[in-house]
């Protein structure tokens, strides 16, 4: 009769699924004396994925049986409008220059401002410019027989405004043609509208260059254009981007305009709409229905008068009396809008008028808010506001043509070499509002022969 079955105790049972089996009840050893067996290891991680992976394909309904696959699916179903939104905004060429800048549009139009901001700034702490070195090669243009204009009045043409004067570099060596002018844009009669120049912002980031642009008003009139957001609250304007081919022919200039109206703490007119009201002693760009342009704070320096037809306004003023305004401080993140923490030198722009009456833009890839001040100022401008801010939105275009030549998509040229937006932007759909510069209707005097015959 066989004897009873022994187990050593370093042996445990295995089950049928495989896996070992804790003994409950005590066996006997050889001698038959009766004790406890010991506990048997615990199954090792493998072994116990293994067995739920098994138990999980023994469910009886797929949904059991994929439950991650399942929960991914129904939460997408669930955001399927969310996705759809999200890609209409990415490839809508109106909301910026590429699907990055056109997705941060969609975020900020639905509440996620805070987390664009914070976005950005870490963007901009992590890719702050070096301090010293040189520009890049042909950043500023070098001197030519042109470089400085002639302040010799002109016998027959047009009337127009003097020259500027060259502006005194910031830095103690500046780059051969480093704040002289150069004519851009159309002529009239052989008269520029336009001049540009090119320098460094100040003694520390010494290898980034800011343009400016100077317009001459006499010869050029103003014009405020819509975006299809800004200033987004549903009215249908006469000047809407894409600019008219009945506009093409004298356009001169395009260029941005200020910030989100949330973000502008100021107002919007055109076209006798208030889209937003204006705000007493805010910075104002305003411009009269013959297109006469001008800069100040609102209700002091400009005010509405019956042939006012558009006002944008952004911020307070930056300059005035000819100086960067007191109290200027490139940490405020405050007074001068979120721009990114205001700790780092960033894409700005901005605009401002001279003692008289010419335009003056200017923008740079390394401004702080004392920068695009200090710029002004040396410009000529007597009073100065900024404009947007940010790589996506900051655009010059000019268009150098021959009189009568339209302006396309084509033909644009960027103030500066490291301009990111397209020339083209203004001549399709866009979601913010922008200003354009155009050639004042002008007539080239008849020749009259002072001859006598006899």
């Amino acid at each position: 009769m066989p004897g009873p079955t022994v187990y050593d105790q370093d042996d445990p049972i295995v089950g049928a699924s495989g896996l070992p089996v804790v003994e409950s009840m005590p066996r006997r050893s050889p001698s038959g004396a009766p004790h406890r067996a010991h506990a048997v290891a615990k199954p090792t991680r493998r072994e116990r994925r293994a067995l739920r992976k098994q138990r999980i394909r023994e469910r009886p309904t797929p949904v059991g049986r994929h439950p991650k696959t399942t929960i991914f699916v129904v939460v997408m179903i669930l955001l399927s409008p969310l996705w759809a939104s999200m890609g209409q905004a990415a490839t809508n060429p109106a909301l910026g220059p590429s699907p990055g800048s056109r997705l941060t549009e969609w975020v900020r139009d639905h509440g996620g401002g805070g987390i664009v901001t914070w976005a950005e700034d870490t963007w901009y702490t992590w890719h702050a410019p070096p301090k010293g070195g040189k520009p890049a090669a042909g950043a500023i243009p070098k001197p030519t027989a042109s470089s400085s204009p002639s302040t010799l009045p002109v016998a027959s043409g047009p009337a127009h405004l003097p020259a500027p004067a060259a502006i005194v570099p910031f830095v103690s060596t500046p780059t051969p043609g480093e704040g002289q002018w150069h004519a851009i844009g159309r002529t009239v009669d052989g008269v520029p509208t336009m001049y540009a120049a090119y320098l460094r912002p100040n003694a520390v980031y010494t290898s980034l260059v800011t343009g400016v642009a100077w317009m001459d008003t006499k010869l050029l009139s103003a014009q405020l254009y819509a975006g299809t957001s800004i200033p987004g609250t549903g009215q249908t304007f006469a000047n809407m981007a894409p600019i008219a081919a009945s506009a093409s022919t004298t356009l001169d200039a395009a260029f941005n305009s200020g910030f989100r109206m949330q973000d502008a703490q100021g107002g919007f007119y055109l076209d006798g709409v208030t889209a937003e009201a204006l705000q007493p002693g805010a910075a104002s760009v305003a411009i009269d229905s013959s297109g006469n342009i001008n800069v100040g704070a609102w209700g002091t320096d400009v005010k509405m008068t019956p042939t006012t037809v558009a006002v944008r306004q952004n911020l307070d003023l930056i300059v005035d009396d000819g100086a960067p305004v007191p109290g200027l401080n490139q940490n405020d993140n405050i007074r001068w809008g979120a721009t990114l923490g205001g700790k780092v030198q960033v894409w700005r722009s901005g605009i401002g008028v001279t003692a008289d009456g010419a335009l003056v833009y200017v923008a740079g890839s390394g401004l702080s808010i004392v920068d695009l001040a200090d710029v002004l100022a040396r410009a000529g401008v007597v009073r100065g506001m900024e404009l947007d801010i940010n790589t996506s939105w900051v655009n010059f275009t000019h268009f150098d043509l021959n009189p009568g030549v339209p302006a396309t998509a084509d033909n644009g040229v960027r103030l500066t070499y490291d301009e990111v937006p397209s020339p083209s932007r203004y001549f399709y759909p866009l979601s913010r509002d922008f200003f354009t510069m155009s050639v004042r209707p002008y007539t080239v005097p008849v020749a009259t022969s002072h001859y006598r015959g006899n």
